[in-house]
């Protein structure tokens, strides 16, 4: 039995991602209001096993906390829990950390973190 070839075309998974990350982002970084100092403790729904307090002092702990809220938060979570000064400072990091969708669809949206790699390397 032959299976046919839908005749519109199917976005692929990468395309999903970055539709579905795109939808969350905050309009502009200044809107990031999250903290810059202290212990962050996540809600549930951003993080439902494993460790839910992020000590924002401590740089893998932050940066742990970063990669978390990116890759499982709404928008609202990226603005409650993000610090714009935070994440420009970490990007150049970050960005290897996370995956491709979140970075392309951040760096598209935010050209300011694009500069922030450039420079670092620079």
């Amino acid at each position: 039995m032959a299976v046919q070839s839908p005749s519109f075309p199917v976005p692929n998974a990468f395309e999903l991602l970055c539709t579905q990350y795109a939808g969350r982002l905050p309009a502009r970084l200044d809107d990031l209001a999250g903290p810059a100092h202290g212990t962050v403790d996540l809600p549930l729904h951003v993080v439902w096993s494993g460790r839910r307090s992020y000590g924002l002092e401590q740089p893998r702990s932050r940066m742990s906390l970063y990669r978390t809220v990116l890759a499982e938060g709404q928008r609202q979570d990226l603005i409650d829990f993000l610090n714009r000064d935070l994440l420009l400072a970490q990007w150049p990091v970050l960005r290897t950390l996370i995956s491709r969708p979140i970075r392309d669809v951040w760096e598209a949206a935010f050209p300011e973190l694009t500069s922030m790699r450039a420079a670092t390397a620079a």
